[in-house]
């Protein structure tokens, strides 16, 4: 597979984006940082909240990175940054204006490996960047497509079953995509994509269906 940038370049583009919008990314970070205190505490409007902030991240992958600073290389950046501006819409189509997706109390597999996800792009994703030599702002961070797709498929791994097939479209097909980095670009800690591909795909199509709710926190 032929790829219309070098190596170099899409690193240039990475560090150029890491400059371009600090401190951005510290407040990127905090939001998945919110994540992880709705999911664990549950509040009663926690659904709407996560759903917010991962329409959030959509629209800034979207817009801030494929469309300000990677369709400079790559005029498939613009559909890359259509898709993930699709994706925020279904977040804050079936989340915000729906409370269609709502957060589960229950750990088990599914909670287990949504766990794994969210860990894996919050912790393992950027050490494991440091270990193959990447280095800050030729780095990718939180907020970037990778990292995101992952994590957004860990978080919705914690919601209820029943959350609507239509939210998983975007990070199933950026999981495809974005996992060809990790052997054409040296992005190697981007293989994560194969396994929230595989748990996505899982997830649409093994559906249990309503889990009960349990009494909101105070």
């Amino acid at each position: 597979m032929n790829l219309p940038f070098t190596s170099s370049e899409f690193f240039e583009v990475m560090a150029a984006y890491n400059r371009g919008v600090w401190p951005a990314q510290v407040a990127l970070e905090l939001s998945a940082v919110a994540v992880v205190w709705l999911a664990l505490r549950r509040p009663a409007s926690a659904g709407v909240w996560v759903s917010a902030i991962l329409a959030s991240l959509w629209t800034w992958t979207g817009l801030a990175y494929h469309w300000a600073f990677f369709t400079g290389i790559n005029k498939a950046a613009w559909a890359f940054g259509a898709l993930c501006l699709a994706g925020a819409t279904s977040f804050a189509w079936f989340g915000v204006a729906r409370h269609r997706i709502k957060v589960s109390f229950e750990l088990g597999r599914r909670g287990l490996v949504g766990w794994m996800l969210v860990a894996f792009a919050l912790v393992l994703y950027p050490a494991l960047g440091v270990v193959v030599g990447h280095r800050y702002p030729a780095f990718p961070t939180f907020g970037l497509p990778c990292p995101t797709t992952i994590f957004t498929v860990g978080v919705l791994l914690l919601m209820r079953p029943d959350t609507p097939r239509w939210v998983y479209v975007a990070p199933l097909i950026w999981s495809a995509v974005g996992a060809s980095a990790a052997f054409l670009l040296g992005v190697y800690q981007d293989l994560g994509l194969v396994a929230s591909g595989l748990a996505a795909a899982w997830a649409v199509f093994h559906r249990t269906g309503k889990s009960p709710s349990l009494p909101a926190a105070r």
